[in-house]
């Protein structure tokens, strides 16, 4: 009986031994990657995808060197049903702890999403689509789901004015709504309490001052005319004069062609501001921070008028005698 307690223990202990063997050879292993040449690679791990595939995919690839030493290694650290479905970057000079850790922590390949200032809904949709993530009709879908625009505190129809222009970074399988959610977060970071004070001293809703901002934004691409634009509309709207804003018109034509005619501006629509009084009822584009301040903060000057000289510029006029005198130096000229 003696003898047999010795064989046993003598067992246990060769069986931990080797335990701890193995132990201590796969988390020695876990900290040395399977190559030196830091060549990155995409991976995707696909939604419902098991640990063994996916190791075995590394395997193949070449990112890891066991797949069976991988495995057990995420099972001593309870990993291996922890992985996270995504597109990764990952490189045969990580270690597996490395890898483990990127794709546990869904730390997914991030893709560039850059929204120039001016741009409306659909010019948004085809930058959204062209960059990969899901198709025009579904941004505009959502973009015009006018639950999700409420649900956002946005008091109108659409998300226009509201997606603001910056570069974002978003995952490979993010829908239209994260992409939206994520824009409207970032212009409601830019949009301070104190300007929704000065909306209230101007008589305006934070609404109109992203109208206002967008009609700004489509007039010129020159910052420092952004504030003297501003105060012509301002002068204009305090002696109730319409607005006569071009963009405005052709943010309110359907398949717009490029050529704005008499036409266009006899017909009556509701951006059309030759024929309707005061903003039109919504943004036209989705304008930058300057344009916003600009909206809020115009210049102090007595201007009425403004005409092209066509060099991204404007001369700026307090009568109609002084303006049309500029449109014939500037626009009738040969």
């Amino acid at each position: 009986m003696k003898r047999l307690k010795i064989i046993v223990a003598i067992t246990l202990f060769l069986l931990i031994s080797v335990a701890a063997g193995v132990y201590l050879y796969i988390i020695v292993n876990a900290g040395k990657p399977a190559g030196t040449e830091p060549v990155e690679q995409v991976v995707i791990v696909k939604p419902g995808q098991g640990f063994l595939a996916f190791s075995e995919r590394l395997n193949k690839i070449g990112i890891i060197n066991n797949p069976a030493e991988f495995k057990l290694f995420a099972y001593i650290k309870g990993y291996e049903k922890s992985i996270k479905a995504g597109e990764y970057i990952l490189s045969s000079a990580m270690t597996p702890e490395e890898i483990l850790e990127i794709v546990v922590n869904g730390k997914v390949r991030l893709h560039r999403l850059t929204v120039p200032e001016g741009y409306n809904l659909r010019q948004i949709a085809r930058i959204v689509a062209g960059a990969g993530f899901g198709t025009e009709a579904d941004f505009l879908r959502a973009a015009t789901d006018v639950d999700l625009v409420h649900a956002k505190g946005i008091d109108a129809e659409t998300f226009e004015g509201y997606l603001f222009p910056d570069t974002y970074y978003f995952p490979k399988n993010a829908r239209p709504e994260d992409i939206i959610s994520t824009m409207v977060k970032r212009f409601w970071s830019i949009f301070r309490p104190e300007w929704k004070n000065r909306a209230e001293t101007l008589g305006f809703s934070i609404h109109h001052v992203v109208t206002f901002a967008s009609i700004i934004e489509k007039e010129t691409g020159v910052a420092f005319e952004r504030p003297i634009i501003s105060s012509v509309f301002h002068n204009r709207l305090k002696r109730r004069m319409r607005l006569q804003s071009d963009p405005t018109v052709i943010y309110g034509i359907k398949d717009f062609d490029g050529n704005l005619t008499r036409k266009h501006l006899a017909r009556t629509t509701p951006y059309n501001t030759y024929r309707i009084n005061g903003l039109p009822p919504g943004p036209i584009a989705n304008a930058g921070i300057k344009a916003i301040e600009a909206a809020l903060y115009p210049a102090d000057t007595k201007f009425l008028y403004f005409v092209s000289k066509k060099d991204s510029t404007h001369k700026f006029s307090a009568n109609i005698q002084d303006h049309n005198s500029a449109v014939r130096k500037y626009q009738l000229r040969r």
